[in-house]
């Protein structure tokens, strides 16, 4: 199942997770992980997500209203 939009977002607005990654002083796996949703980010990084992606943080999140 998936829980974020990360790797969506990351297309939308034509940003790399390596960039990503750098920007977090994350490794590249921690966030290509992320995006494939086999883990998520704490709460603090995907803040900071949003936050470096200039989105909304609720856009990183995959909705539980249909």
């Amino acid at each position: 199942m998936n829980y974020n939009r990360i790797k969506a977002v990351l297309a939308e607005k034509d940003v790399t997770s390596k960039a990503l990654a750098k920007h977090l002083d994350k490794t590249e796996q921690t966030v290509s992980r992320w995006c494939t949703n086999d883990v998520q980010p704490s709460v603090e990084n995907l803040y900071q997500i949003a936050k470096f992606l200039d989105v909304d943080i609720r856009e990183l999140l995959v909705s539980t209203k249909s």
